[in-house]
């Protein structure tokens, strides 16, 4: 499954580029001893290679932060996947323990500093496209306890039911990867300044 780009966001964004992949039957648990300890040495790398303070100045995060900025949306209050990952995990924290699945994704965006959203491929209804929201459109994203009235500047993943994702941030409620998931589709999610070598590399 492609996830098509409208072409007003094509337009404004000459050089943003997108990757999608279906992943088919499989077998998500709640936990795995072998993906922990590999979470364990990839927490202890991040806090090695990162600073709290100039993180903001990796070109990556960077990247990602001036494409916010640019469509109107402040980075400091709704931050990319990949850069709060890496805050949270340089803060002290850990990571989310969601499902291997969920959390092997997190793994690897913490760890390749780019933006990746998953979808439960048996709830996304139709076509996915890359568009501008619609001022007043509804986003009901994992963890809300009401939904999201969108203003109109954000771009948005959506499917014929409605929107499945913020973009680059934040994933909707109803498309969620769980326990019962068996096929997945991701989006590897470029802006400006990440090229497409680096989406294949995640």
């Amino acid at each position: 499954m492609r996830v098509r780009i409208d072409p007003r966001v094509k337009a404004d964004f000459p050089n943003l580029n997108i990757l999608s992949a279906m992943i088919r039957d499989m077998n998500i648990r709640s936990e795995s001893p072998e993906l922990e300890a590999f979470k364990d040495k990839a927490i202890r790398d991040v806090r090695a290679k990162y600073n709290v303070d100039s993180l903001k100045d990796v070109p990556s995060i960077r990247a990602y932060r001036n494409f916010l900025w640019r469509i109107g949306i402040d980075p400091t209050k709704n931050r990319p996947a990949s850069e709060a990952l890496i805050r949270r995990v340089l803060l002290g924290g850990s990571l989310p323990k969601i499902n291997t699945f969920v959390d092997s994704l997190n793994l690897a965006s913490m760890l390749s500093e780019v933006a990746i959203a998953s979808f439960d491929l048996s709830k996304v209804m139709g076509e996915t496209i890359l568009r501008y929201a619609v001022k007043g459109e509804s986003f009901y994203g994992i963890g809300m306890s009401k939904p999201l009235i969108l203003e109109g500047n954000e771009l948005i993943v959506s499917d014929e039911g409605g929107v499945i994702a913020i973009y680059p941030y934040r994933d909707s409620e109803r498309t969620k990867i769980t326990e019962g998931t068996r096929d997945a589709l991701l989006i590897f999610c470029g802006v400006p300044g990440i090229s497409l070598e680096m989406l294949h590399d995640a």
